[in-house]
């Protein structure tokens, strides 16, 4: 069975987003093994530069680092990644789960994540062109994971 981490950087406080994971998170335990790793976020402050900014998300960078799997296939989610359709995204899950057993999604803060951690990963995703906030995109990630699932083995789900 596929395993698929999903490191994401902040906690989720809203009760509707967690009552969201909580329900593809049990879906997806049909298809394969899901672990979410939710790591600390780093206070932005008021008066954000550029200088801070590039610290504060080499500070979560680093602690996605300490976390990965060295025979996981990386995806990084980030908004100069290649897009999907439903069904090609699909069709590549199924195609990376013959090559590899572990699959990590790496969804960084709200500053972005850094060079040095996108260079790592073996590829990057995009959702949307929009900016969305990185609490509500884990949801789409795992509902998109839930819909590739069911697409692969012909099950029906709403379109």
């Amino acid at each position: 069975m596929l395993t698929i981490q999903i490191v994401c950087i902040g906690k989720i406080k809203e009760t509707y987003l967690k009552d969201a994971i909580a329900e593809y998170t049990k879906r997806l335990s049909k298809y394969c093994k899901l672990t979410i790793l939710e790591l600390p976020d780093e206070k932005i402050p008021e008066k954000l530069n550029a200088s801070i900014s590039d610290e504060i998300k080499k500070k979560e960078c680093d602690s996605i680092l300490k976390h990965l799997k060295k025979d996981s296939h990386i995806i990084c989610l980030d908004l100069t990644g290649k897009q999907f359709s439903s069904e090609e995204f699909s069709v590549h899950i199924q195609n990376l789960s013959m090559q590899t057993s572990h699959l990590t999604f790496i969804i960084g803060g709200s500053l972005g994540i850094t060079e040095e951690l996108l260079k790592l990963s073996q590829e990057k995703i995009c959702f949307s062109k929009m900016t969305f906030p990185h609490q509500l995109i884990r949801v789409f990630l795992l509902e998109q994971l839930f819909r590739a699932f069911k697409i692969a083995n012909g099950e029906t789900y709403h379109r």
